[in-house]
């Protein structure tokens, strides 16, 4: 009687096992399919990866490094991250919040003295939510690291009160980044490199500046212009597919920071588009579900979506912007919900 028992069970559960992998080997079919067409119609030049169930299920690239189009991506070649980047410091922040080496509260002055008064009344929080009303940086100004430092020395009045209004610019990200330095002792690069990539084994990260890597793709333009070299200041990320998976993973598993600083990270200001320090971040009972965050760095595009629930990853990194790279995730995350899609392209 327990054999037929078992034999009935082990039935069913290979029925079960053979529909679920015909359903993936379904799901991998329509993504290879749309993946090659978005291709082959010129819309999507770069990596892309998708974790299900915390497994791979696709890693593939498609196109080329370079504007001469004689070296082809492989999924070693490593884009920069764009506003992706973003996190690294944010996480950096929560983390020294953790230990009781600074409170979101704090004024930046505690950390960066010799800034102007402003500083005074801008906090750790309001960097990271993009609410200090400091002016964007001047772009047209800058060579290196010093050139924006001087231009926050010489900013005279804030462009609105802290913590009453939302704008996000990159003096934010800077002076997040300064002050880790302060903390720390050493360049922001060095910390990241070592403290957060390293523990993560996201072996292929880098931090700009850097010279002489292998397998960095460089962006480039439709008409195949190249884009004109980086300036040389800290904090662009390159990185590939499998180490932003890596990153996402360890952030959502709350191995780097815990379930509390998960949620300080991913409140945003209330206005609608705001952004948090996680991109656009949602949450059910301070528990996060879901994390989409976008970047673009000159030719550089990148996407990086989770659905906690449903246990879902997608990530698309390209060198060769088309603004194409959200509507290929969510034709992506419809496949594998099962969900109706018309992808066009156009």
């Amino acid at each position: 009687m327990n054999s037929h028992k078992n034999l009935s069970f082990l039935t069913t559960l290979f029925i079960i096992l053979t529909i679920n992998f015909s359903a993936q080997t379904k799901e991998i079919k329509q993504i290879d399919s749309l993946m090659k067409h978005a291709s082959s119609i010129g819309i999507f030049n770069g990596n892309v990866l998708v974790s299900k169930n915390s497994k791979i299920i696709y890693n593939a690239s498609f196109g080329f490094a370079d504007a001469s189009k004689n070296n082809k991506l492989t999924t070693e070649s490593r884009f920069h991250l764009g506003s992706i980047t973003k996190e690294f410091s944010a996480v950096a922040l929560l983390q020294f919040e953790e230990k009781g080496k600074l409170k979101l509260s704090d004024p930046v002055s505690k950390f960066i003295p010799e800034l102007p008064n402003w500083a005074n009344e801008v906090t750790i929080q309001d960097l990271l939510q993009y609410t200090s009303g400091i002016p964007n940086v001047e772009w047209k100004k800058i060579k290196n690291d010093q050139d924006i430092f001087n231009g926050l020395l010489s900013v005279e009045k804030l462009d609105f009160k802290p913590g009453t209004d939302y704008d996000y610019n990159n003096n934010n990200l800077f002076l997040r980044q300064l002050i880790i330095e302060r903390i720390t002792g050493i360049p922001f690069k060095n910390y990241a490199e070592n403290f957060i990539f390293k523990p993560l084994e996201m072996n292929s990260s880098v931090m700009t500046p850097f010279e002489n890597e292998k397998n960095i793709a460089k962006g480039f333009k439709n008409n195949l212009t190249q884009d004109a070299p980086e300036i040389p200041i800290t904090g662009g990320t390159y990185t590939t597919t499998s180490d932003l998976l890596k990153w996402a993973n360890s952030l959502h598993s709350k191995k780097i920071v815990n379930k509390n600083s998960l949620y300080e990270l991913g409140k945003n200001f209330n206005i609608s588009d705001s952004q948090s320090a996680l991109g656009n971040a949602k949450f059910k009972n301070k528990k996060l579900i879901e994390h989409t965050h976008d970047g673009r760095a000159g030719s550089f595009e990148a996407i990086l979506f989770s659905d906690l629930e449903k246990k879902i990853t997608i990530i698309l990194l390209s060198n060769n912007y088309n603004g194409k790279v959200a509507e290929i995730s969510e034709t992506i995350n419809a496949i594998l919900q099962n969900k109706e899609f018309d992808f066009s392209g156009k």
